[in-house]
């Protein structure tokens, strides 16, 4: 898991964060990230930065798809385990926290996996769907 902490999360700070990953990977090596559509993700800065890195590859989810988003996983895991129960003396202290949680993590870092349980709930070739004017 790979984590920065940031004052505000702009399109500068995104760029930042890509190039502290580009510089960090073995050149060669192909960088697939999964992001929202947060407009700091989408601005001209950022599609600089991608054309400039043709190695790097952003892919978005779908709009209201949060739950596609894996990293979602990894902020709930986040808030449980660091912000809901951690006591912070500063802004500063919080980041520290942070941090140290993901070095932690990444001693022995375990895969999501995500599955999807609830048959009713599936999309299929026989589902029969209907639109009304009502």
């Amino acid at each position: 898991m790979v984590g920065k902490t940031a004052a505000r999360h702009t399109s500068q700070e995104f760029v930042a964060f890509l190039a502290e990953l580009v510089a960090n990977q073995p050149r060669g090596k192909e960088i697939h990230l999964i992001a929202d559509n947060l407009s700091a993700h989408k601005t001209s800065r950022v599609e600089q930065f991608i054309a400039a890195h043709p190695q790097v590859h952003l892919h978005f989810t779908p709009t209201y798809s949060s739950w596609l988003n894996q990293v979602e996983n990894w902020f709930a895991r986040i808030e449980r385990d660091v912000i809901a129960r951690g006591v912070f003396t500063s802004v500063r202290d919080l980041a520290r926290k942070l941090m140290r949680y993901i070095r932690r993590y990444n001693r022995a870092p375990k895969p999501i996996k995500w599955t999807y349980r609830h048959p009713s709930h599936r999309i299929s070739v026989n589902t029969i769907s209907s639109v009304t004017g009502h």
